[in-house]
């Protein structure tokens, strides 16, 4: 399975990072890194981490600026693209086709495919700009999954509550983590 990952510049960077780490761990995945610019600006204030470390973690990387790569091709299949975290700029460019860089031209070729996108999308709160941004993209086949945590799971630390949305992207990707914490009825 071929999964693009891209991470733009909003906070939560570790939600990309935690991402790339469980398809890391399933031997099946094929994993497509794009970082923005300011993704490594974001990480790097927010973890310590530099961009190279981050694409250590996939099998491919590319410069958000090769808008001729493989990935800006609908030829090249891949089985879907998860951004994480979104940032409203890059939402925004998605919803209207300004592809001028790598992770939007790949989602953009996501959506006229018919393939996967999702999109965490990171801000709070939102106007009403931005929820009809968001509208238009559900309409043409995009799925937003903003980072909203559950507490139903009990969470202890901030990584529990990084993986609860995490989890719901890798079942969205029909890649579930059997070591999940689900919905249990008492």
């Amino acid at each position: 399975m071929r999964v693009i990952v891209g991470i733009s510049g909003a906070s939560g960077s570790i939600y990309g990072l935690r991402l790339l780490e469980k398809l890391r761990s399933r031997p099946e995945v094929e994993i497509h890194l794009i970082v923005t610019r300011a993704g490594e600006r974001t990480i790097f204030l927010e973890t310590g981490k530099f961009a190279a470390d981050v694409k250590s973690m996939a099998h491919f990387s590319y410069p958000v600026e090769d808008i001729g790569c493989r990935l800006a091709s609908g030829s090249y299949p891949v089985d879907g693209m998860v951004v994480a975290p979104c940032s409203i700029h890059s939402m925004a460019a998605i919803a209207t086709g300004v592809t001028d860089n790598l992770l939007v031209r790949a989602a953009d070729v996501c959506l006229k495919e018919r393939r996967k996108l999702i999109l965490m999308v990171r801000e709070s709160p939102f106007h009403l700009g931005h929820l009809e941004t968001m509208a238009a993209l559900a309409r043409i086949g995009a799925i937003i999954a903003p980072p909203a945590p559950a507490f139903y799971h009990k969470p202890e630390t901030v990584l529990d509550i990084v993986d609860h949305s995490v989890d719901r992207v890798l079942d969205l990707l029909g890649l579930p983590d059997l070591q999940a914490k689900r919905w249990q009825e008492t």
